[in-house]
C-alpha cells in the first residue's frame, strides 16, 4: 500500500500511489510538539509553526508564500500537537513539486523577521485568551492540567501569556535545530505521485539537512492517587463539564477496545449518552465522549454543555451511563452497529489523498505500528461484549477520575462531588 526510503540523513520518504485522484498530497510530519517544551519554552513548537508562514529569503513575506501555492488552486497548513508538526498541502498534480519546494524552504529557511515576529506574538496571545474565554476550550485545559500537573501534557499546546511574551527570537530559532530534524521527520505523500520522483527531488533538495540527536519526552506521572474536581468561576449561560478518566497509550493493544467503547458511549448520534442525555433527558445540546491517546499515557472522557441549575442532574446521568458499561455486557448488535460505525467512517475518511497520506505515516511516526485498513477492521472485529465490559471496569474507576466544570458557580466549589457515584 505504501513505499517507504530513508535518506541518509534520516528522513524517512512515504508515499501512497492514487491513480484514480488529480491530486497530489504532502505533509512533514515531525515528531515534536508541545511535550517536548520546558515550561520556560511553553508554546514553542506552536509559535514556530506560525512564523514559518511568515517569509523565507526565496519567499520574503507570507503572501509570497500563500501566493505560491494558492494562487495555483492548491491548500496548505499546519498544525502543533503535543507529541506531533504537521506541515501540508495539497494541489493540483502538476504543481507536487513546486509546492514541496515551498513546503521546505518554509521549514528549513525561515527569516523569523524581529518585526513579524512581534507581530504573530500579539495573535498567539489573542489566540489564547480566545481559548481562555471560550468555555469549552477552558474546561479541556482544566481537564488536562488536573490529568498531568505540572507536566507538559497538562499545559496548553500555545504555552501561556507568560512564556509567548518572554521567548527570544533565539531560543526559539535554537529549539527548531534541536527538534526539527531530518531523524524525526518523514515526508509522506499520496495521490498523484511517483516514488524515484520523490526520492530524486528529496536527495536534491534535503540532503543537507543535518541531523542531530533524537530528544526525549518527559514521561507522564504515575496515576493518580485519587479522584480530582476543579471547578471555574465564569459568567456563562450554561455549565461545561469535563468528566475524564486516566486510560491507555497508543501503544496498548487493547485500545482497538476502547476505540468500539468511545463510540458506543459517546460518538454520534446513536451513541448512550446523546440518546440518554440529550434525546431522553433534554439535559444538553451538545455531549459526547472522546479518547485521547500518547506515547505513555491517555485519557477518555466526556464533554456535556448543560444548565448550570441541572449540573448534579446531569452528572448523575452520566455516570450511571459509565457504570452502565461497566456493570452489563454490550448487547452483541449493539457491538455489531459500533464496528459498522468505525468500518463506515473509516472508509469515508480514505477517499481523500491527504487522509491516506496521514494514514500511513501518522502510524510510523507515532507508532506502535503501521496498519492497513483492513487489518485495522480485523482488530475491530475481533472484540467481543466480554472485552468491552473488562475495559469499562478497568478504567471507570473513582481513583482515575478528574472533573473539571466551568460556569456562573463559585471557585473550588466542591458541591458536586455527591454527583458522582461509583
Amino acid at each position: 500500500m505504501y513505499e517507504l526510503t530513508t535518506l541518509e540523513n534520516g528522513l524517512r520518504l512515504l508515499t501512497v500511489r492514487m491513480s484514480h485522484v488529480q491530486s497530489a498530497s504532502m505533509g512533514f510530519f515531525m515528531n515534536v510538539g508541545s511535550r517536548y517544551e520546558s515550561e520556560e519554552l511553553s508554546g514553542a513548537s506552536h509559535f514556530i509553526e506560525h512564523m514559518v508562514f511568515k517569509g523565507t529569503e526565496r519567499h520574503p513575506t507570507a503572501w509570497d508564500i500563500a501566493n505560491a501555492i494558492e494562487g495555483q488552486g492548491g491548500m496548505f497548513n499546519a498544525s502543533t500537537g503535543l507529541e506531533a508538526t504537521l506541515f501540508w498541502a495539497k494541489v493540483a498534480a502538476p504543481y507536487l513539486y513546486d509546492t514541496l519546494d515551498v513546503l521546505s524552504d518554509m521549514l528549513l529557511h525561515a527569516t523569523f523577521d524581529p518585526l513579524e515576529m512581534e507581530k504573530e506574538r500579539a495573535v498567539i496571545t489573542e489566540e489564547i485568551n480566545y481559548s481562555l474565554d471560550a468555555p469549552d476550550s477552558l474546561v479541556q485545559l482544566l481537564a488536562n492540567q488536573l490529568h498531568w500537573p505540572d507536566h507538559p501534557l497538562g499545559r496548553d499546546v500555545a504555552g501561556s501569556r507568560n512564556s509567548v511574551a518572554a521567548m527570544s527570537r533565539e531560543s526559539l530559532l535554537d529549539f527548531m535545530v534541536t527538534h526539527y530534524q531530518p531523524g524525526q521527520t518523514i515526508l509522506g505523500l499520496a495521490g498523484q505521485v511517483n516514488h524515484e520522483e520523490v526520492i530524486d527531488w528529496a536527495e536534491s533538495t534535503l540532503a543537507k539537512w543535518e541531523p542531530s540527536p533524537l530528544q526525549p519526552w518527559e514521561p507522564a506521572p504515575a496515576e493518580q492517587p485519587g479522584p480530582k474536581l476543579q471547578v471555574a468561576s465564569k459568567d456563562t449561560e450554561q455549565a461545561h463539564i469535563s468528566v475524564s478518566f486516566s486510560a491507555m497509550s497508543r501503544r496498548d493493544p487493547n485500545r482497538w477496545i476502547l476505540r468500539l467503547l468511545n463510540v458506543i458511549l459517546g460518538e454520534g448520534m446513536r451513541s448512550r449518552l446523546f440518546q440518554e442525555v440529550r434525546e431522553r433527558l433534554g439535559l444538553a445540546y451538545s455531549v459526547d465522549s472522546f479518547v485521547s491517546m500518547f506515547h505513555d499515557t491517555g485519557t477518555i472522557g466526556i464533554y456535556a454543555g448543560v444548565g448550570f441549575d441541572r449540573v448534579e442532574e446531569a452528572l448523575r446521568a452520566l455516570t450511571d451511563q459509565l457504570d452502565r458499561m461497566r456493570q452489563e455486557p454490550v448487547p452483541v448488535e449493539e457491538l455489531e452497529a459500533a464496528k459498522a460505525f468505525v468500518r463506515g467512517r473509516l472508509a469515508l475518511s480514505l477517499e481523500d489523498s491527504f487522509s491516506v497520506a496521514s494514514w500511513y505515516t501518522r502510524q510510523m511516526l507515532l507508532g506502535p505500528e503501521v496498519l492497513n485498513p483492513d487489518e485495522v477492521i480485523e482488530r475491530l472485529n475481533a472484540v467481543q461484549p466480554s472485552d468491552i465490559q473488562a475495559v469499562a471496569q478497568a478504567l471507570f474507576q473513582e481513583q482515575r477520575l478528574n472533573l473539571a466544570i466551568v460556569g456562573p458557580f463559585a471557585d473550588g466549589d466542591d458541591g458536586f462531588r455527591n454527583a458522582i457515584r461509583f
